[in-house]
């Protein structure tokens, strides 16, 4: 019964997609956090260089995620991502203290950005977790 509402639903109002940027500094989660909501478990992974992107979907809408590095070499290349962006998961480490005015550094840069002035804002507060 629910999926056919679902289905009914999707084809009335269509399916939509949304593009999602994930950012944060390096190591605050945000691949582990992607490929928890694209594969519904946990993966091991490694720092990234570069970025991951996929689609995740929910209900009738694709979430296309570009999850980017967040190493400081390489966060000057972010605002190449901004364009067509609709929705920003900004990722914090919440147990690394020491990072946190960093982390809210480069957030303001970000919102900062003409390109970003209208696009939905998530502040996930990762790793609460964990003991500390």
């Amino acid at each position: 019964m629910g999926g056919s509402v679902s289905k009914a639903l999707a084809r009335i109002f269509g399916n939509k997609e949304m593009r999602i940027l994930m950012l944060g500094l390096d190591a605050a989660g945000k691949t582990t956090i992607l490929y928890k909501l694209k594969l519904n478990q946990s993966v091991t992974t490694i720092p990234t260089v570069g970025f991951n992107v996929e689609t995740v979907t929910y209900k009738n809408v694709k979430f296309n995620v570009w999850d980017v590095g967040g190493q400081d070499k390489i966060r000057p290349l972010w605002r190449h991502y901004y364009t067509g962006t609709q929705g920003l998961v900004f990722v914090v480490d919440s147990q690394d203290r020491d990072r946190i005015d960093e982390a809210r550094q480069e957030l303001h840069r970000i919102i900062s950005d003409r390109e970003m002035r209208d696009c939905l804002l998530l502040v996930f507060a990762n790793k609460q977790d964990l003991p500390g």
